[in-house]
């Protein structure tokens, strides 16, 4: 394949002539074709490809030209949708590729037929707005072949309305539902079955391939290659699937449901409404035995808070008389049935948290504004990869354009299981000592110390002003962003500046980012959300300035656990896990300041650990070929008009 590649990829071949803008590069090539000998071979490759290499493509070529049965797993159900709609069929048509390609999202993104009538029927949304979104929903039933949600236009995808109209894997009837046939998910799943290439991401592929349960289970057998974009991310997917959980939401949709169901089938039932009210009520109170603030917590915090324990305890006793009384009630519709089976696999799952007796898993809990989770995180998933990875042969690509720290894969491999596999690393083609400064500014405190925060603002509203906005803050704190968010009003106010100041929260990620472009003159102020995945090209965006460098709190619960199983195994948890996990962040965040060939940049990183600590040349080593400096006059220079010319 390889003089095949060559000529698709070449400045004279159809990707030249079918797509526009297309320029033959050769990292691009490179990676193409080490992704084909890969899956010719049918073994793994772990692909570092800096930002602009056009890995998309290098890995689709491939793919579409394998001939085999091709699953590309995604980080982000944005690149999905980017990809299905309008990366694969530009090159199926500039190849001339008659490849069939599925797009298969999970579940819960999915109309659900039985639910919306029964939602429908029962009328108790919590609001007019729900109310009104409920019958749009279906109308769009009757109109549309996908029943995908993205698609419904009338209706925000993040509405509340949506887990009342959708399944979940809990409360799916599977083929006792009425509408069985008709079922939006099946037909997907069909559709992805029947295709070449069949598009998923991170969160489904793990949830199916763990439970075996969605369809992803069902594509991996007949699959030759999987190929992982965003592969820096499926470490912290991984441990999410590998792991248990269950959250008082699901406790208080058992009780929805299956006050709904006993209306429509055992209306004279009187125990089933007064066991679905004493659940719900003891999920909420649950959760309000940990603060208000969304937060993790590990197990020694919340053991010793008052009623937390007797929570647990209440939830458990009231989850058993309603699965009692279910029992009673089942035999009369495949719904109450089906709850009888939710409120079993829940109890099972409660009392298995309760007694945590794996030593391999971390206890520990994570509160919402409005529920809380109760989590088992494996402390290493190495082993359960390999296991996962066994079996048929197939090719395996985990590729990203952050993986390394500096030219070293082996963090990333023994973290993921992968033993001595083939890695590669490729550099972005931008012409970064022109295009962009790596400024670390002199004499800022300590991170610790109290005014580090006000210090950093002092620092970077010089650079500010030079650049006229165009900037995005980003922080390693919710606190921290929204503090800078206060003090650069202040600072803009008393300097006469009219620049406006978007923050992250007051709008969705999407609209934030809309707004930034639009308005041209921008600072964007955001914490992890806005780290990666976010591609602004053009004048809008022209500094980065990250406040701290980005290493896990210690105090957070699955972090302590794994550096004291790394501690007591004798090896260096900070240089094994915490350092390369950091310089992972810190290019994720990097990366987004130059996004094309013309544009030009200054990232200020402000925290003085970069320069003092020995650790600290292994980070801005590891970031692209910026030019350096410690000298403010150097970032100013930077954006003067004959510098910008």
């Amino acid at each position: 394949m390889t003089a095949v590649l060559s000529d698709v990829f070449s400045a004279a071949g159809p990707l030249a002539a079918g797509v526009s803008g297309y320029r033959m590069r050769t990292q691009q090539l490179e990676l193409a074709e080490r992704i084909a000998v890969a899956m010719a071979d049918n073994s793994i490759l772990v692909a570092e490809a800096g930002t602009g290499t056009g890995k998309t493509y290098a890995y689709l070529v491939p793919a579409v030209l394998s001939g085999g049965k091709v699953i590309v797993s995604t980080g982000t159900k944005n690149l999905q949708d980017q990809l299905f709609s309008r990366d694969i069929p530009t090159i199926r048509k500039a190849l001339g590729s008659p490849i069939k390609v599925a797009l298969l999202k999970g579940r819960a993104n999915y109309l659900c037929h039985y639910h919306l009538e029964r939602s429908l029927a029962d009328g108790r949304f919590l609001s007019r707005e729900d109310a009104a979104y409920a019958r749009r929903i279906a109308r769009f039933a009757k109109q549309t072949r996908s029943g995908d949600k993205a698609e419904c236009a009338d209706v925000p995808e993040n509405a509340a309305v949506w887990g009342m109209v959708t399944s979940t894997r809990d409360n799916c009837l599977g083929q006792e539902c009425p509408h069985h046939k008709e079922c939006f998910v099946l037909a997907a799943r069909r559709e992805a079955l029947a295709a070449d290439l069949v598009v998923v991401n991170h969160h489904l592929f793990f949830a199916d391939v763990m439970l075996r349960d969605e369809g992803t289970a069902e594509l991996l057998p007949a699959c030759n290659a999987v190929i992982f974009d965003e592969a820096h991310q499926l470490p912290e997917v991984a441990s999410l699937f590998f792991g248990e959980s269950v959250s008082t939401a699901q406790l208080l949709e058992l009780a929805r449901d299956a006050r709904i169901e006993g209306v429509a089938s055992a209306r004279d039932c009187l125990d089933l409404p007064v066991a679905c009210g004493t659940l719900d009520k003891a999920a909420r109170d649950l959760r309000l035995t940990l603060p208000v603030e969304p937060a993790r917590h590990g197990l020694s915090q919340i053991q010793d808070r008052a009623g937390f324990d007797d929570g647990i305890a209440a939830v458990i006793d009231a989850i058993e008389t309603l699965v009692a009384v279910l029992e009673t009630q089942a035999q009369r519709a495949d719904g109450l049935e089906n709850c009888w089976r939710r409120g079993g696999e829940l109890l099972n799952r409660m009392k298995s948290w309760q007694n945590g007796a794996n030593g391999d898993f971390v206890r520990w809990v994570e509160t919402y504004t409005h529920a809380l989770q109760l989590n088992a995180t494996p402390l290493a998933i190495a082993d359960i990869m390999q296991k996962q990875m066994s079996g048929h042969p197939r090719a395996w690509i985990f590729t990203s354009a952050t993986l390394a720290v500096q030219d070293d894969f082996s963090h990333y491999r023994a973290e993921m299981g992968l033993g001595d596999a083939c890695s590669a690393r490729w550099e972005s083609p931008f012409d970064y000592p022109r295009q962009a400064l790596l400024y670390a500014p002199r004499s800022l405190p300590d991170p610790n110390h109290p005014a580090y925060t006000e210090a950093v603002v002092k620092a970077a509203f010089p650079v500010l002003q030079a650049s006229g906005g165009r900037a995005f803050f980003l922080c390693t704190s919710l606190r921290a962003m929204r503090r800078i968010h206060e003090l650069l009003g202040t600072y803009l106010a008393q300097a006469g500046l009219d620049l406006p100041l978007l923050l992250q929260g007051e709008l969705s990620k999407n609209e934030l980012l809309e707004r930034f472009r639009r308005l041209g003159n921008a600072v964007l102020i955001g914490s992890q959300s806005f780290w990666e995945g976010v591609d602004v090209r053009g004048d809008a965006l022209s500094l980065v300035v990250i406040d701290k460098l980005p290493f896990a709190p210690p105090d957070d619960p699955v972090l302590s656990a794994r550096i004291e199983k790394l501690k007591n195994a004798g090896r260096n948890a900070f240089m094994e896990y915490q350092l390369p996990r950091a310089v992972i962040n810190v290019k994720q965040g990097a990366g987004r300041l130059i996004r094309d060939e013309t544009d030009r940049g200054v990232l200020m990183i402000c925290d003085p650990r970069l320069i003092g600590k020995p650790y600290g040349k292994r980070i801005w080593r590891s970031l692209p070929p910026m030019r350096r400096s410690r000298e403010l006059a150097d970032a100013l220079a930077f954006f003067s008009p004959v510098a910008e010319a």
